[in-house]
């Protein structure tokens, strides 16, 4: 599975942008797919995850502010980011839990991460 993250960019506060990732390859045996974030110097921190029903979870951080979706016919997760404050801004990785191996387990992918800025 490969993973195509795009739509980052530079906004101001209170701006919206939304993030798209396309996962391609082996992806009939994709679950679960979320957003994480990261700046330097910080461990990634979870977004947002959406099941394979829909299900959604966000970080307290962008409950309100964030809507996570997916078509899971073309294979891609969204993240609708509005309300946007300084602090939202980081590199964004998109990941998706796959289901490997024989007995099957789960493997994560990962996208190349595209930069969102939020200036004040």
């Amino acid at each position: 599975v490969q993973l195509q993250a795009s739509g980052g960019g530079l906004v101001q506060a209170g701006g919206s942008l939304r993030l798209s990732c396309a996962a391609t390859g082996t992806t009939f045996g994709i679950r679960a797919m979320s957003w994480y974030r990261q700046t330097p110097g910080k461990q990634r921190e979870l977004v947002a995850t959406i099941s394979t029903d829909g299900d959604q979870n966000y970080a307290d951080s962008v409950k309100g502010r964030f809507t996570i979706s997916r078509n899971k016919p073309e294979n891609t997760v969204l993240l609708q980011m509005t309300g946007l404050k300084s602090e939202d801004t980081a590199v964004y990785y998109c990941q998706a839990k796959v289901a490997v191996g024989s007995p099957r387990g789960l493997a994560d992918f990962w996208g190349q991460g595209t930069q969102v800025t939020v200036s004040s």
